[in-house]
């Protein structure tokens, strides 16, 4: 273990908190254009549909340079479309990871069908394709790739795991829209791309919402009709759907907030780079180990996941909390041991990758208006947090 780096100094007097996120950093400038459309549409009583969402898919298709985009209720909504318009049932399995949110492998799960859990790359934090191909049997219908943290998938590999074994292919893109795999946009390159509006996403809104993605004709009216309860005229049902469509408050909104997707892309990059250059002025890029951006990837870093060996990653975080440092666990529990699934019959060590990630990842803030400031005191609170004698930390 290094010594401190007495080089690298921070204002031990500063007491300002420093959050995981502030969502309000980047709202605040789009508040009065937001409340305006808001107000009108509050006046004009068109809360369900209309031109807001119709324009919100439209700029959303250019985004994500697709030709369908299909608003809906949330991004869990999202992926229980994709996984109804690939027609899964019962009997069915999908290859999920054991190391992302929980609506992944739910969405498999309301279904009837069954998640089968794939290991993570330990580099990536991304579903290993390697071992996905050996879970494939004559059960299997979909894949759900998750583009973690902002971080796409490889995402050759699992289109031509699914050109050979004829299966579907879905990207969960919650948490990464705008990232790139060799200059493809993620939700572009499988035949549905699911994503969130939760407010901590690059592109969060003011409440639920989500959207999926297809270059299928066919496949977008499906998950259009299945969103508005089987519907294809009115009262008329050609299909038992569900109830998820995004409201118009929320679509203008995001409409707005969609001109800034670029800079916020931009400042979580600028902001991984600062940190890059922060870690290693501290000397902390030896002991702690940070995350990667694969040459072939352009990631926007919806999360800056750092990984703390040696056991001490609840210590490190409990002193963090102590200088009003924000940071979270994504995620301290795999899927495949939570107790909803224990009839699956995961034992604890057959997702090991997976499993240490859960005992080691730290999330450090990397939200979009974070200071140069903020994040020195970040670091140095890591590095005092590192370093802290061991008979003080065991006394402790």
């Amino acid at each position: 273990m290094n010594s401190i780096n007495p080089a690298f100094s921070f204002d031990t007097n500063a007491t300002s908190p420093v959050p995981l996120l502030d969502i309000n950093r980047s709202n605040v400038a789009i508040r009065d254009e937001v409340l305006q459309l808001w107000t009108e549409i509050y006046d004009q009583g068109g809360f369900i549909g209309g031109p807001h969402v119709k324009n919100l898919e439209a700029r959303l298709a250019e985004v994500c340079q697709v030709k369908h985009v299909i608003a809906c209720a949330s991004g869990s909504d999202a992926l229980v479309l994709a996984l109804m318009a690939a027609e899964v049932e019962p009997g069915d399995e999908v290859i999920v990871p054991a190391f992302t949110f929980f609506a992944t492998a739910s969405a498999v799960w309301r279904l009837g069908a069954t998640p089968v859990f794939a290991d993570i790359d330990p580099v990536t934090f991304n579903m290993d394709p390697t071992h996905v191909r050996s879970l494939i049997n004559n059960h299997t219908k979909a894949i759900i790739p998750v583009h973690l943290f902002g971080l796409s998938c490889d995402m050759s590999a699992y289109r031509e795991i699914c050109e050979q074994q004829d299966l579907w292919l879905i990207e969960d893109c919650a948490q990464s829209i705008g990232a790139r795999y060799q200059d493809q946009l993620v939700g572009a390159i499988g035949d549905m791309g699911c994503f969130s509006f939760y407010p901590s996403k690059n592109l969060g809104g003011f409440g639920d919402g989500g959207f999926m993605t297809t270059n299928d004709d066919e496949l977008a009216r499906k998950l259009r009709v299945f969103a508005n309860h089987g519907m294809t005229e009115t009262y008329r049902h050609e299909y038992v759907g569900i109830n998820s469509r995004l409201d118009s408050l929320q679509a203008a909104a995001l409409w707005v907030k969609c001109r800034q997707l670029d800079e916020i892309a931009q400042q979580r990059r600028e902001n991984a780079e600062r940190y890059r250059q922060l870690f290693a002025e501290a000397q902390l890029d030896r002991d702690l180990i940070l995350p990667t951006e694969p040459t072939d990837c352009y990631h926007v870093w919806n999360q800056f996941t750092i990984r703390v060996p040696d056991g001490r990653r609840d210590e490190v975080k409990a002193a963090l909390a102590e200088r009003k440092i924000g940071a979270a666990i994504y995620y301290p529990t795999p899927l495949s041991q939570q107790r909803c699934f224990a009839s699956l019959g995961y034992s604890e060590g057959s997702l090991p990758h997976t499993e240490q990630a859960c005992r080691e990842v730290l999330s450090l803030p990397v939200f979009p208006g974070l200071t140069m400031s903020e994040q020195r005191r970040v670091v140095a609170a890591l590095q005092n947090a590192w370093h802290q004698p061991a008979a003080l930390r065991a006394a402790g």
